[in-house]
């Protein structure tokens, strides 16, 4: 199954700044992820993100939260972002079925929010550049876990590539030009 810009959604999840400094590769991580958000927003996908705790925890990193836009990000306190009723209500309102996630920590928000967006039948597809923990080991097994559930493991040249199709669609100069660098 390919990626469907028409049927996507990107969830960045819990890139909180205080918590960066212990993440493995952090500067990358925001990189990656805003990447990811910068492409959506190319191609018309929306964006919605999570912030785990943030009155204990604090935002989103300034630079992502600005791409994202603040009325698109939602605190919770679940790990899973679509078991927090405001999130899930909002990501219902866009009406998409595949989901294309970034973020942090691989093994605990990222990973439960993978298997409970699959519980509910969406299809999956986790950023493997543009997602992090503490430990690069929890990375590596949560990203085998997420697949052996049904996740799809992609790069975030797969997804531009996959919303593009063909090298004449209106968007591919741009995404060459300002993507592929």
């Amino acid at each position: 199954m390919m990626m469907d810009k028409e049927s996507a959604i990107v969830a960045v999840i819990d890139v909180q700044a205080r918590l960066l400094a212990g993440v493995h590769e952090n500067e990358q991580l925001v990189r990656n992820c805003s990447w990811l958000v910068r492409l959506a927003s190319l191609m018309g996908v929306p964006v919605i993100g999570s912030e785990q705790y943030p009155d204990g925890v604090g935002h989103t990193e300034e630079s992502l939260r600005e791409l994202v836009g603040v009325d698109n990000i939602y605190g919770k306190t679940f790990f899973s972002c679509i078991d927090d009723p405001e999130f899930e209500k909002a990501f219902q309102d866009h009406g998409r079925k595949q989901v294309v996630l970034c973020g942090m920590e691989s093994q605990a928000c990222v990973m439960q929010s993978v298997l409970r967006l699959l519980e509910n039948g969406l299809d999956v597809f986790v950023v493997a550049d543009a997602i992090s923990a503490r430990n690069p080991f929890d990375t590596d097994i949560a990203l085998r876990r997420m697949e052996q559930a049904g996740a799809r493991i992609v790069t975030r040249e797969m997804v531009g590539f996959e919303w593009l199709r063909r090298s004449d669609a209106p968007e591919f100069k741009t995404f060459s030009k300002e993507f592929l660098r």
